[in-house]
C-alpha cells in the first residue's frame, strides 16, 4: 500500500510531534486572526464559539493525511473540499483561491519554523519535502496559482503575508475568544509562543514585538524532555478540555 508521505520523510517527525503541532497551532492562530477571509470562519459561528477546538481541527485534518496511505489520504482531502463548497453553497458566494493559498502557507511555513524551534534546522531537500506535500494537498482540491516549486513559494509566500492581513475588528474578537477559552496564563504563553514562530510582519501587526520569553522556556522544555519528564509540564499548559486530543496527536 503506497503512504501519501513517504515513512522516512522529515513531514512525519514534524507532525507526529505534538510539540511542533502546537507551535503550529500558535502560528496558524495568530495568522488566521490577521486573514482578510477571516469573515469565511466566522460564517458558520464555529470559530468564535470555540475557537482552540475549531483550529485544532484544521491540525488533525492535516495529520490525518500526512500519515494515511495515499487512497485513504485523498479522500480526506475530497472531504475538506466538500465540507467548503457546502460552506460557499449556504453563504452564496466563493472563499477566494488566495484564501486557500494562505492556508496552505501556512501549514508549510509553521510546520517548518515549529520543527526548527524546537529540534534543528531543515536542509532545503527537507523543506522542499514539506512544501511538496501540502502543495500536493492544494492540487487535489484543485486550488489555483500554486507555486511549482520551494523557491516560488517562497517568494509567493512573502507577496501574500504583504497582501492578505489585516488587523481589524474580526481580529480584536477572536484574540478576545482565545484569552476566554484559554484563560490569562494560557493566553500569555500563546502570545509568547507566537512572537517566537511567526513572521515578522504578523508580528509587528498584532504587537508581538516584545521579550521573547519563552527561549529559555523552551530550552528549558527540552531539558525536561530528555527526562521524560515533560509530561508535567503538558498537564500545566494544555486546557484540560483539549488535553487528550492534544496528547493523542503523537505517533509513537
Amino acid at each position: 500500500m503506497i503512504d501519501f508521505v513517504t515513512k522516512d520523510s522529515v513531514v512525519r517527525k514534524i507532525w507526529g510531534n505534538p510539540d511542533t503541532i502546537l507551535f503550529i497551532f500558535a502560528g496558524a492562530s495568530a495568522e488566521f486572526a490577521l486573514n482578510k477571509a477571516v469573515d469565511w470562519l466566522y460564517f458558520t459561528g464555529r470559530l468564535p464559539s470555540d475557537p482552540i477546538g475549531r483550529l485544532f481541527s484544521t491540525v488533525a485534518y492535516a495529520k490525518k493525511i500526512v500519515f494515511s496511505d495515499y487512497e485513504s489520504a485523498l479522500r480526506a482531502i475530497d472531504q475538506i473540499t466538500a465540507i467548503h463548497k457546502n460552506v460557499e453553497a449556504s453563504r452564496g458566494a466563493q472563499i477566494p483561491d488566495w484564501a486557500y493559498r494562505d492556508v496552505l502557507y501556512m501549514l508549510i511555513d509553521y510546520s517548518i519554523r515549529a520543527f526548527e524551534v524546537l529540534e534543528r534546522k531543515l536542509t532545503e531537500a527537507e523543506q522542499a519535502e514539506v512544501f511538496k506535500v501540502f502543495n500536493d494537498v492544494g492540487l487535489r482540491m484543485g486550488i489555483k496559482g500554486l507555486p511549482e516549486n520551494l523557491a516560488l513559494w517562497k517568494e509567493s509566500r512573502k507577496i501574500h503575508l504583504e497582501n492578505n492581513m489585516a488587523n481589524g475588528a474580526l481580529t480584536t474578537d477572536l484574540y478576545k475568544q482565545y484569552r476566554k477559552h484559554l484563560g490569562l496564563v494560557r493566553y500569555a504563553l500563546l502570545r509568547q509562543a507566537q512572537n517566537l514562530i511567526t513572521p515578522p510582519e504578523v508580528r509587528e501587526m498584532l504587537s508581538l514585538n516584545g521579550i521573547k520569553l519563552l527561549g529559555p522556556v523552551v530550552s528549558a522544555y527540552k531539558v525536561f524532555r530528555l527526562f521524560k519528564l515533560d509530561g508535567i509540564v503538558k498537564d500545566f499548559i494544555l486546557p484540560s478540555r483539549y488535553r487528550d486530543q492534544i496528547l493523542a496527536l503523537k505517533v509513537s
